[in-house]
């Protein structure tokens, strides 16, 4: 397990670099290859290509993953694999190539690999946009999910997830010479900074609802009024109510500033995974694994996607480490055999019902 996940990480595969994701879907593919039979097909997108491989028979539950990752190239060279003090690090080992390397070598335990599919996506950090609808395609066949995302902490698989979204809102104001006539222009800075305000207080935190403005920018030169201003907003929420009421809300943004203008893309574009999706499918895992813990999470992933379908979903089965999109991301050695075994016990449970 440790020479494939070295195989997997060594080859650097940042989100939207169609050529480098281009070989690690050749490697990710390599892997299944060697461990499973058959044939890995890469599916082609705009984002770089997808792998699917089956066992044959009657769809009966789909291992899904990503092999896109967070880093650019060039972070290897910084980071090389390594493994020591019972630890494996590099880019994208947590998150989460450990993953697909533990569900292949589930798949692999069982002599009858009927049934089961697996499909690792290219653009899941970026959205998940050219695989979404071959990701419900497949969920809906099969029938039950199980997701190859990191553990959360010290292991617990994931039962839920909050939606997540992204909202760019851009201030259309008017520039002017800021000594000259500053009263000759609208400010969109100021109109941004009264926006930030707003947005911000769409929050709800006692039912799970997080507005968060993370990245904003205005303005040419410091003797200019701004007549352009963009805030990016990040949006977590619970439920498909709050869901709502929040695109509604951007939708609904008005000037404070006369003559300012606004607009409004983006949108919750994963929605929210409720713990009633996964309910079933954990409580096998706990019958094969006493103790394991699950807990609900504000990230989002492709898991999401198939749980607002109906289809039973069980996330956060993949590595057990931390540190996801850091320079310290890490992954536990000895937890990968166990979290492959209860891989191919799952599986078998889910054949089973």
């Amino acid at each position: 397990m440790i020479e494939d996940l070295r195989a997997l990480v060594e080859v650097e595969s940042p989100s939207r670099d169609v050529e480098a994701l281009t070989a690690s879907a050749k490697a990710v593919a390599d892997v299944i290859e060697k461990h499973l039979g058959g044939q890995a097909a890469l599916i082609e997108s705009a984002s770089g290509p997808h792998v699917g491989w089956s066992g044959g028979g009657e769809p009966k539950v789909l291992l899904l993953g990503h092999h896109d990752t967070v880093f650019p190239l060039g972070s290897l060279e910084r980071r090389p694999f390594t493994v020591e003090n019972g630890r494996a690090t590099g880019p994208g080992v947590f998150d989460m190539l450990g993953g697909i390397v533990q569900a292949v070598h589930g798949v692999a335990l069982l002599d009858d690999r009927s049934g089961v599919e697996i499909l690792v996506t290219s653009d899941e950090e970026v959205g998940s946009h050219a695989s979404r609808a071959l990701i419900e395609e497949r969920a809906l066949a099969c029938g039950a999910v199980l997701v190859f995302e990191g553990a959360a902490e010290d292991g617990a698989v994931k039962t839920g997830r909050k939606g997540c979204g992204t909202f760019e809102v851009t201030v259309r104001g008017r520039a002017s010479h800021a000594g000259l006539e500053p009263e000759a222009g609208v400010n969109a800075l100021v109109e941004a900074a009264h926006q930030v305000l707003d947005i911000t207080a769409l929050g709800r935190p006692g039912a799970g609802t997080t507005v968060t403005p993370t990245v904003a920018s205005a303005g040419t030169v410091d003797n200019v009024v701004p007549a352009e201003a963009t805030v990016v907003v990040d949006v977590r929420v619970e439920t498909t109510e709050e869901k709502e009421r929040i695109e509604s809300a951007f939708a609904a943004l008005t000037p404070h500033l006369d003559g300012a203008e606004i607009s409004v893309r983006g949108g919750i574009g994963r929605p929210p995974m409720p713990e009633s999706a996964s309910a079933g499918l954990f409580a096998l895992a706990q019958t094969l694994c006493p103790g394991l813990e699950g807990t609900a999470v504000g990230g989002g992933s492709d898991g999401n996607f198939t749980a607002a379908l109906g289809v039973p979903t069980l996330d956060g089965l993949g590595a057990v480490g931390g540190g996801a999109h850091a320079d310290h991301e890490y992954l536990v050695v000895d937890a990968m055999a166990q979290r492959a075994h209860l891989v191919a016990g799952l599986i078998d449970a889910i054949r089973n019902t």
